[in-house]
């Protein structure tokens, strides 16, 4: 089963102009699916660079058919199928769903398949002695090196045609998706595991047993956070991303945030280890301040208040249950 991806494949030099004609009628229909599938994966959120992607998608279509006229006056009707996983050189494309549809991909993706066609239709036209089938591949060329261009300008473009809506949009699913489950989780794993921390080191006043206790509280509280979020909705409807990467990342934040004032406490030393994770707990409220005044529009001042109340009451909490 190891080798059952290498198969038999022809030189394009090797091809008549009839396999050449419909292996670019092959190609393009299949570039021109491919360009409507992104552009159908992207309109929910980027519109303006979904619209440049039905243009390549309808100029791919107008190619396959200027291909198809061609072909009906030189070979007749039918039309051999040969594909690009046929001739050696091509790159074997990729449905549109298996690389998602985050733009800086897809930008990348249709610069890398223009080159591609464009690589190919000027290969195709310097072999044939057909001057009709010459004329047209080099044509095709020219357009697919402009359609390579234009891949690298659809960031300006889009800008442009767009204001500054799609870099909103981006903005908007950058805080849905990764900051808020991992706002939610470093809040629960800095704030919530105060408590038991400060509880062990007061109440046993020895170093290892409070990083055991912090260490144990970080992984239970990232474990059960992560679930929590993954299981919370599935964000079809929400636009809350896939549930399982906004459980990793609120999974992983929230142990992070237990773990950081509990590395202190392998300092042996009861006192400075206390002190230490005493300054690291205040520059995690910090840390939870300024991300949520600069994703959640939250004055500062106001966020900072918010969470060091709540992480004071907590410490404090711990403080008075270890030293009973």
């Amino acid at each position: 089963m190891l080798f059952t991806d290498f198969r038999p494949q022809k030189a394009l030099a090797s091809l008549t102009d009839r396999e050449v004609l419909a292996l670019a009628i092959q190609s393009e229909e299949e570039d021109g699916r491919i360009y409507r599938d992104l552009a159908e994966g992207l309109r929910p959120h980027y519109p303006a660079s979904a619209g440049v992607f039905d243009g390549m998608a309808e100029e791919e279509s107008q190619h396959r058919r200027r291909l198809l006229d061609l072909f009906s006056q030189r070979f007749g009707d039918h039309i051999p199928l040969v594909r690009r996983e046929d001739v050696k050189g091509f790159i074997r494309r990729k449905a549109a769903w298996m690389d998602g549809f985050d733009i800086d991909t897809v930008r990348h993706r249709a610069e890398t398949m223009e080159a591609e066609a464009a690589s190919f239709y000027r290969q195709a036209a310097a072999r044939t002695s057909d001057p009709a089938v010459r004329k047209l591949l080099g044509d095709l060329a020219e357009v697919e090196s402009d359609h390579q261009a234009m891949a690298g300008r659809l960031e300006a473009d889009a800008k442009q045609s767009a204001g500054a809506t799609e870099t909103e949009t981006a903005r908007r699913l950058f805080v849905l998706q990764i900051v808020q489950p991992g706002l939610a989780g470093l809040m629960d794993g800095s704030v919530s595991t105060l408590a038991p921390v400060f509880a062990a080191a007061f109440a046993t006043g020895n170093s290892w047993d409070a990083f055991l206790v912090g260490l144990a509280a970080s992984i239970g509280a990232g474990i059960s956070m992560g679930f929590a979020e993954a299981l919370s909705d599935d964000g079809s409807l929400t636009g809350r991303g896939h549930p399982w990467m906004r459980g990793l990342v609120c999974g992983l934040m929230t142990a992070a945030g237990g773990i950081g004032h509990t590395l202190p406490y392998l300092i042996p030393d009861f006192r400075v280890a206390t002190a230490l994770a005493i300054a690291i707990v205040i520059v995690e409220l910090l840390a939870i301040s300024w991300i949520r005044a600069r994703y959640m529009d939250t004055p500062f001042l106001r966020a900072a208040f918010q969470v060091m109340v709540g992480g004071l009451l907590v410490f404090g909490a711990g403080v008075l249950i270890g030293s009973a």
